[in-house]
């Protein structure tokens, strides 16, 4: 396998999939040099992570980039709950990618990163999920920037028989729309749990052939979905990186892509 230039100048093996970690919050500039040396990039919000008062990724793009990651950009999406009709979905999908436009204008990433919308629910999308999606992709795609759609890449099951693959539903119905899709799938197989491999896995092992990043960890460990997965979690369920005192609690979520670079933010 041949020898390259990784991205911080450090010497890398060549390959087709690379590592990358995400988490809500930072890890702290004390923990780069350490995460660096397993992870080619890592997540960062724009806005508030989920369930989360404060954004601690501001202003932190330059010191991940001078430390050698890409980067993963996302914003936090919302939840069926609120978006009440299919008008207002599409009225705050609009207003959305603009702050997620705004804020990644703001962070320095350059025009065409892909921002990435975190689509936590999982399942067939309603009409009001969709107008949202779609709209917000819109906008983010007008403020000069692709857009990308976090989801769930498990099959789910529908009323009346049958299953349904967030991503899939997602692309199906998305027109002419280029969307860049990020798959969710922590389940074993394909899964192979909380692992590090020096070859990671492609995302298209995921399930979703057409996933350019694969979520295949999360922290905690879900238990309904990972029951099957390695003995290779924390037995507090987390999900902990090489090299880092398990003390810190730095519990993360581990992702395979095809580039080191897969919201190409540097």
């Amino acid at each position: 396998m041949a020898i390259i230039i990784g991205l911080s100048g450090s010497l890398a093996y060549s390959q087709s999939a690379y590592l990358g970690f995400d988490r809500n919050n930072y890890p702290g500039d004390q923990n780069l040099k350490a995460l660096r040396r397993t992870f080619s990039y890592t997540g960062f919000w724009l806005n508030h992570p989920p369930s989360a008062k404060a954004n601690t990724w501001n202003g932190k793009r330059q010191k991940l980039k001078a430390a050698g990651f890409g980067f993963l950009v996302l914003f936090n999406g919302r939840l069926y709950a609120e978006l009440k009709s299919v008008s207002r979905a599409g009225w705050l999908g609009k207003s959305d990618a603009r702050a997620a436009v705004i804020a990644a204008r703001r962070e320095g990433f350059p025009t065409g990163t892909v921002i990435f919308l975190d689509q936590e629910q999982g399942g067939r999308m309603l009409p009001e999920q969709k107008a949202y999606v779609y709209s917000w992709g819109d906008g983010v795609i007008a403020g000069g920037f692709r857009a990308g759609v976090y989801c769930s890449g498990i099959a789910a099951p529908e009323d009346g028989g049958g299953n349904i693959v967030t991503a899939d539903d997602i692309r199906q119905n998305a027109a002419a729309r280029k969307i860049v899709f990020w798959a969710a799938n922590d389940a074993c197989p394909p899964s192979p749990g909380c692992a590090f491999p020096r070859k990671p896995p492609s995302p298209t092992e995921s399930g979703v052939e057409f996933a350019t990043v694969w979520q295949f960890a999360q922290s905690p460990k879900r238990k309904d979905v990972a029951a099957g997965c390695p003995a290779n979690y924390h037995p507090d369920g987390s999900c902990y990186p090489p090299g880092i005192d398990i003390g810190q609690r730095l519990h993360i979520d581990v992702n395979t892509a095809t580039t080191p670079d897969p919201s190409h933010g540097r």
